[in-house]
């Protein structure tokens, strides 16, 4: 070999030894071992890593803020929606309230593998992590139970770490729920536009209906909204955009007869339903105002924690009748506002009118008039209690008399032919304060029965009956029947209804006496239903119907008696000669700061109270001149409402006549009153003696009753009335006032400490 050859092979030699020596050194560092053992290193910190993340992360106790919050719904008695009260249009039902083909349109167009899947779509949620690194905001898929997860537990927001809680607490739910439990969760958390969350709201947003009157088209629409609900808005969307939510819908159809729920035959009768324009949600106006309010307030009474009452997700039935609502703010505007003009009349503007009205067989509120409504006047004038509800408090103290068995002070048992004097200013006998209050006009009484007293609303007599009672006796009975004892004074004065009441306290008072003197209660939420996540929970309410608190027979006399005041006394103006039987008491308060009509069927008890509140800093102010007149009284305007009421609400019917079970009162048989003298008689009157003859009046008399008939006197309001003196008599009972009107001169006082001055109820 030549040196040539010796130097070539030994450079050769060294460029092998040197690529061998430079591979040797690359596969020791990447080997397939090394490679291999990376990756499953990798794997396992992965694994590791998400074991890890699966400890840490739990399922939270309770969703987020926004998720619990719902709407408050509240419904008519006939289910119609009166009202959606909250922060979202959103109100959960139970997955049994949703028809079974619905429910599948929603796995169809959204999770097709829903009911076999873990709960998540590694491959999408991959795909939507890689996106989200990205910043391509919202792409990959993900499955039902993320989505439920995403709406009910976490936030909106797109990032890697919220996304991977999303995976973990999806497992977990999955596992810990179900399935059903899940597909509820999401269909009730769910946002379909229009403002509306969860499929309830949204059935009444798109269709006016509720979700259990759904079809599969209809369905698969709501289904269809969610991947789009702006876009997809029948009404909102550009032609291209109904063009996609139509081929969207046809989707998800079709998936489900690709998984057997919907036959092809069933799917080729389907058409696409198109949605009802949107219209403005229900909400606090008018009547609905006071009503929500009320409601709340009942539900709260009965133990409802306020905070999670607001949080949403009540549904609220009331008893109140639609077409008795309506009638009865008809009524108020035909017979009350229409005649009000407060530009030309500035006492007009004073004039506020409540009303109650109640079923007597169930309790329930059937209709309730507040005033104006929310924002022109935001006290409710049916629920109201700082006004007199004047002399229709006098037929509880007549209760109380039958209930206790009281006696006159001759020991003369208290009954409606029971006769007391009724003097103008007589001064009660037997008590320790002085009093002696004046007859409406300071109208003169002889000797009259309690049943013509009543008739007239003789002042009077129903004060001395008070002190031949016992005044506690009396506010046990009026506490019975309903009303508030906090407001009543022990005095002589409160026999003529001088502490405050509603016309929801005076119609359930009323209402027990037509219901037999079984108590009532007026009531009005009839049901409430709570749903957190489609499981709906009822509350227990307590009845509105109680127990017995007057004997039927002195509740039937009573009503006997009252059936005198709408025949032949201070309400028979207006209310005389209807169709119907009816009882009830006027009233009207001192100074004429209040007046009432409290009347009842055998079917329906409504109170009417009227009051004189100043548009400035809503102080008591008088009635007189509202609507154009003098004296705003009982038997008016109250009366004439009550009325035009009634005939409405009872369809024009005659209806049931009462059935009692008495033998005293109007109701029971006929007989003129005693004709008032010209001239005061100057020898005693008779001591308590029951009249001989029936009662003054016909339960339903042809036509108007005369002075003598009614029991008023004949001569002035001065007139001398006759049958007994004006002093007291040895042993006599007297008292009284004259019912349709207010107080004459001298009627203000300072709560009956002067025999000559008496505030409160005068009619």
């Amino acid at each position: 070999m030549g040196r040539a050859e010796a130097r070539r092979a030994r450079q050769g030699s060294a460029r092998r030894a040197k690529r061998t020596e430079k591979k040797s050194g690359i596969r020791r560092l990447f080997t397939w071992k090394k490679i291999l053992g990376a990756f499953l290193g990798m794997c396992l910190l992965g694994i590791l890593g998400f074991v890890g993340l699966y400890l840490y992360v739990d399922v939270p106790t309770d969703g987020n803020a926004d998720a619990k919050l719902q709407s408050n719904v509240y419904k008519y008695s006939d289910g119609k929606v009166m009202a959606r009260v909250g922060r979202l249009n959103r109100e959960n039902v139970p997955l049994s309230r949703i028809p079974k083909d619905v429910q599948r349109s929603f796995v169809a167009a959204e999770n097709k593998t829903f009911y076999q899947d873990s709960g998540v779509d590694l491959k999408g949620t991959l795909r939507g992590i890689f996106n989200t690194l990205r910043g391509q905001g919202k792409q990959g898929g993900s499955t039902i139970t993320q989505q439920y997860v995403k709406n009910y537990y976490l936030s909106q927001e797109q990032t890697v770490s919220r996304k991977l809680q999303e995976i973990v607490i999806s497992l977990k739910v999955d596992n810990k729920l179900g399935k059903d439990k899940i597909l509820a969760g999401y269909i009730n958390t769910s946002y379909y536009g229009r403002g509306a969350y969860g499929i309830q709201a949204a059935a009444q947003a798109y269709y006016r209906k509720d979700v259990d009157k759904l079809t599969v088209a209809e369905g698969a629409y709501l289904a269809s909204l969610l991947q789009a609900p702006n876009q997809y808005d029948w009404t909102l969307a550009s032609p291209a955009g109904k063009e996609r939510v139509k081929a969207r819908w046809a989707y998800t159809l079709d998936n489900m007869v690709e998984m057997h729920w919907l036959s092809p035959q069933d799917r080729a009768k389907q058409k696409f339903e198109i949605p009802k324009d949107p219209k403005p949600l229900p909400g606090l106006s008018g009547q609905a105002s006071y009503l929500v309010t009320e409601a709340k307030k009942e539900l709260f009474a009965q133990g409802v924690d306020e905070k999670q009452f607001e949080a949403g997700g009540w549904t609220v039935t009331l008893g109140i009748d639609r077409k008795k609502q309506k009638d009865l703010e008809q009524a108020v505007k035909r017979k009350l506002t229409d005649d009000l003009n407060p530009k030309t009349r500035k006492v007009d503007a004073d004039a506020q009118l409540g009303a109650t009205s109640v079923d007597p067989k169930t309790g329930h509120i059937v209709a309730m008039y507040g005033g104006a409504g929310y924002p022109k006047h935001y006290t409710n004038n049916a629920t109201r209690a700082d006004y007199q509800p004047a002399s229709t408090f006098k037929p509880l103290i007549l209760a109380s008399a039958m209930e206790n068995n009281a006696t006159t002070q001759s020991g003369v048992p208290i009954t409606p032919n029971t006769m007391y004097d009724g003097h103008n200013r007589r001064p009660v006998v037997g008590g320790d304060i002085p009093f002696a209050p004046p007859n409406e006009d300071e109208a003169q009484y002889g000797n009259i029965s309690v049943q013509t007293a009543t008739n007239n609303s003789v002042n009077a007599v129903f004060a001395q009956m008070g002190q031949d009672v016992g005044l506690k006796n009396v506010k046990e009975t009026a506490v019975k029947l309903g009303l508030d004892g906090s407001r009543m004074d022990v005095k002589p004065a409160m026999t003529l209804g001088t502490m405050g009441a509603s016309p929801l306290q005076m119609a359930g008072a009323y209402a027990t006496l037509d219901n037999h003197g079984k108590k009532v209660t007026p009531t009005l939420v009839t049901e409430a239903t709570h749903s957190v996540n489609g499981a709906e929970t009822k509350l227990p309410l307590k009845k509105p119907i109680g127990d017995q608190v007057l004997s039927r027979k002195t509740a039937d006399t009573l009503t006997s008696v009252l059936t005198g005041v709408v025949n032949d006394g201070t309400a028979s103006q207006a209310v005389k000669n209807t169709a119907y039987s009816a009882a009830g008491k006027t009233g009207t308060s001192d100074d004429n700061k209040s007046a009432w009509f409290v009347g009842y069927t055998p079917k329906l008890v409504t109170a009417v109270g009227m009051f004189g509140e100043s548009p400035k800093g809503g102080a008591q102010v008088t009635l007189k001149g509202a609507g154009g007149g003098g004296r705003v009284n009982g038997g008016g305007y109250p009366a004439r409402v009550w009325a035009d009421y009634t005939e409405a609400a009872l369809n024009g019917s005659s209806g049931p006549d009462f059935d009692l079970d008495t033998t005293f009162g109007a109701g029971v048989a006929p007989t003129p009153a005693p004709t008032p003298s010209d001239t005061p008689s100057t020898s005693p009157s008779p001591s308590g003696t029951p009249s001989k003859s029936p009662s003054p009046t016909p339960s339903k008399p042809s036509g108007p009753a005369s002075p003598s008939q009614s029991g008023r006197p004949s001569g002035g309001p001065s007139t001398p009335t006759g049958g007994t003196s004006s002093g007291p008599p040895d042993g006599g009972t007297q008292g009284g006032d004259v019912g349709g009107g207010t107080a004459g001169a001298g009627t203000e006082g300072t709560g009956g400490n002067k025999p000559n001055s008496v505030p409160g109820a005068l009619n």
